[in-house]
């Protein structure tokens, strides 16, 4: 098919890959204009704009399809089909119905559970067992059109939302060629009206972990924020950023810490949660024996303190 795709971040990455690959023409790319990024706040174009750069693909980026110039560009694309996976813009009616089969959209979960920006992140934090993939024919609402396929796959006791991500994506890659292939035999299906959650945007407030919470919580939470924002707290006035845990069979006290055998044990009201990966102020992501060398830390948490 003739198609415009357009995404954004690294999730939508895999899935341009695999239209190409599939032999779909891409006639045109839309991804979210560059952004200040690093330490010089230069223009950074996106993962996907990179990506479509390489393949040898026109990339657009608009602030706004609600313009009458927008819209025109877009429908000169004369295109049999978009393509739209975290794009970052919401689609107007015009942009919509420009395509001649119009839009479809790859979603993070299994509609109408997790509609919105954070599916992924919220279905962790949540403590779901299953999430998945659905591909979805788009309509004016937030995630509430006709799914044309979807499946599901378990989530891991100690997955994160970064290990997530990598599965969802490939999936969506995948279930995309297949559902272009198929298109024509698919049969819609209206999202039903009970069920529904709002998967907010992840506010980087959220992040900072209430030990006051109990261990699966906590667990969640941590898991769910990694590897962005990434939940946090501060021992001995560092920030530190925990980014991978496991509830453990140590019974530690609440708010103690403990460092036997390279674990990093932390106590909780309820439980003893295991630190799995970590990172300190100024470091990158390690392992706990890796981070552990030549840091002498306290025996708790000042948070149980306060």
């Amino acid at each position: 098919m003739k198609l415009v795709f357009m995404g954004t971040p690294d999730f939508s990455v895999p899935v341009l890959q695999a239209l190409v690959e599939a032999g779909h023409d891409v006639v045109a790319v839309y991804s979210q204009p560059p952004r200040p990024a690093g330490r010089g706040k230069k223009d950074r174009p996106s993962a996907v704009h990179k990506k479509a750069l390489d393949l040898g693909l026109t990339v657009h980026h608009p602030t706004s399809l609600r313009t009458d110039q927008a819209q025109s560009d877009f429908a000169s694309h004369d295109a049999d089909m978009a393509v739209v996976v975290a794009y970052g813009l919401i689609l107007p009616q015009a942009i919509l119905d420009a395509p001649k089969h119009g839009c479809l959209n790859i979603h993070a979960s299994l509609l109408p559970r997790w509609r919105g920006a954070a599916p992924i992140h919220r279905a962790i934090m949540a403590g779901d067992t299953e999430t998945g993939v659905c591909i979805m024919q788009m309509d004016a609402g937030l995630d509430t059109g006709d799914v044309l396929l979807r499946e599901a796959c378990a989530i891991g006791a100690t997955e994160t939302t970064g290990e997530l991500h990598d599965r969802l994506s490939e999936m969506g890659a995948r279930m995309i060629c297949d559902a272009i292939a198929r298109y024509p035999q698919l049969q819609p299906d209206p999202q039903p009206e009970t069920g529904v959650t709002y998967a907010e945007k992840i506010d980087k407030s959220e992040a900072r972990i209430d030990w006051s919470k109990s261990a699966d919580h906590i667990v969640r939470h941590i898991n769910g924020l990694a590897p962005f924002p990434g939940a946090w707290d501060e021992i001995d006035g560092d920030r530190v950023k925990f980014l991978k845990a496991a509830k453990s069979d140590e019974n530690l006290a609440a708010g103690a810490i403990a460092t036997s055998n390279d674990r990093f044990l932390i106590g909780t009201n309820d439980a003893t949660i295991d630190i799995l990966r970590l990172q300190r102020a100024g470091k990158k992501p390690m392992l706990p024996q890796d981070a552990l060398r030549g840091w002498a830390l306290p025996d708790r948490l000042s948070s149980f303190l306060l």
